[in-house]
């Protein structure tokens, strides 16, 4: 019975995992998308990605890469990009990357995203904190 009760808890906290997984890895792509358009300097491309809240703040593309290139150089720039933990619940993910920057220091990114009314996912935020900082 105690086995059942937390197999339950395990499956209301963290939905299908079936589904989970393939948002997830809709999530993945997504991300990797916009860090490949960086890599490019395609602000096109990388706003793309980007929720409707995240385009009302940078009402345009141009605008949105010098934010990031300001405020995200790990995001921007970088030698290492790797995906962590992540979790899919109602539509919202989060998803963790590993990032070391231009100059071998470790960050840590919480991405977050959001399916969207066509059904497709964009990035609703990203927090970055150098690894081995507390929240």
């Amino acid at each position: 019975m105690r086995a059942f009760a937390l197999l339950f808890t395990f499956l209301i906290g963290f939905g299908s995992p079936a589904f989970a997984a393939d948002d997830i890895a809709a999530a993945q792509s997504v991300i990797r998308a916009q860090e490949q358009a960086f890599g490019r300097d395609d602000a096109t491309a990388a706003y793309s990605h980007a929720a409707p809240v995240i385009k009302q703040i940078f009402p345009e593309a141009g605008i949105f890469m010098m934010m990031v290139q300001q405020a995200y150089p790990p995001v921007y720039r970088h030698s290492s990009f790797e995906f962590g933990e992540a979790r899919a619940v109602d539509g919202q993910i989060a998803q963790r990357v590993h990032i070391v920057d231009a100059n071998g220091e470790a960050w840590e990114a919480l991405y977050t995203l959001e399916q969207q009314p066509d059904g497709s996912l964009k990035i609703t935020g990203c927090s970055l904190l150098k690894a081995g900082q507390a929240v």
